[in-house]
């Protein structure tokens, strides 16, 4: 297949093109760039690249329908929303990175993103892939789930569905690596500021709460709200959520294990840890998640800790994952990853 990815200068960008570069499916991968007037060489765009020889043209929908099969989206938010009609109108397949297409009320998006919505006839026709929970219902534009959202709505999944917990009770604790923050340079990743420190940031703000919460609502309408708080940490990459909630009674903590085991008996790169919790390098370098519990039974507490690698499983890994349910390929293709060792 030949596939199209605009967004090469930013970390998701760069580790997509990677994987996609070792894909038994993919035979090509053309670079488009919507600032570019002319061709331009790719390690001009991201030196990182220095060994493609490539060139990346001019960003133009027309061309990359006529000149691809699929397109990958790996730009900041508020772009995709002003450039996906022709791709929905041709129902040519889109695999979309960024924020724009999660959140099905235009509204909720234009009050936590703080940019111009996509209209909710378009908004209807992309399909929120979380790739470990739910095959694509047959839509082409895939919103690929953000980071956060990955680890804890894993971490969630079979708890919510299974209506094992008090749903007033959810608090999450989440921690990223400052990968997480993005490319461009602000003051929390100023190495003086991120080293050796901890950083709470966004405190109940953060954009990807809407997102959780609209997916944890589909599963279980008697969800209202939750806590979700987040840090930035000083390592490059991962993403460990820890999360609070209080079981129902009479659920023991055999019910909780099984509830977990059922929900991804099927599920490759989803693991459910047999003794202790994860840590982030069991997963860093993976498109892995691991999960692991540990109840309180004197205060009907359970702790999830849930841990991914954020530029793999919360962004370019899951992406490749949707590109493989998208064409009926493995699952697996192309995600034969393993954590980096130490």
């Amino acid at each position: 297949m030949k596939v199209a990815l605009t967004g090469i200068t930013g970390y998701a960008g760069l580790q997509l093109y990677y994987l996609l570069s070792q894909h038994p499916k993919v035979e090509a991968i053309q670079i488009y760039q919507h600032d570019l007037e002319k061709p331009e060489h790719v390690a001009k765009l991201n030196p990182r690249l220095s060994e493609v020889t490539a060139l990346a043209k001019p960003y133009d929908s027309g061309a990359i329908m006529e000149e691809n099969d699929v397109l990958f989206l790996a730009t900041p938010a508020g772009v995709s929303s002003h450039w996906a009609q022709p791709y929905l109108a041709a129902n040519f397949p889109v695999i979309d990175l960024s924020g724009d297409f999660r959140l099905k009320n235009p509204a909720q998006y234009e009050k936590w993103y703080q940019k111009d919505a996509a209209s909710k006839d378009a908004l209807a026709q992309a399909y929120y892939g979380l790739a470990d929970l739910k095959e694509n219902p047959g839509q082409h534009y895939v919103a690929n789930p953000g980071c956060y959202p990955t680890a804890t709505l894993l971490g969630l999944a079979p708890l919510v569905k299974q209506n094992l917990i008090e749903v007033d009770s959810i608090l999450v604790d989440a921690k990223s690596g400052l990968t997480g923050a993005g490319k461009a340079l602000k003051k929390a990743n100023h190495f003086v500021q991120a080293n050796e420190n901890l950083q709470v940031y966004k405190p109940n703000q953060h954009q990807h709460i809407p997102e959780i919460l609209q997916m944890l609502q589909s599963w279980n309408p008697d969800v209202k709200q939750l806590q979700f708080m987040t840090t930035l940490v000083p390592v490059d990459r991962g993403i460990m959520a820890s999360i609070y909630v209080k079981v129902k009674a009479g659920i023991t903590e055999e019910k909780l294990e099984q509830a977990f085991r059922e929900q991804y008996a099927n599920a490759p790169f989803v693991f459910i840890q047999e003794e202790g919790l994860p840590d982030l390098k069991s997963v860093v370098g993976t498109n892995n998640c691991r999960i692991g519990l540990a109840y309180n039974p004197e205060t009907k507490y359970l702790l999830v800790v849930s841990v991914i690698d954020n530029m793999l499983k919360g962004a370019s890994g899951q992406a490749v994952q949707n590109f493989n349910q998208l064409f009926d390929f493995s699952s697996t293709a192309g995600l034969h990853l393993q954590p980096l060792a130490f």
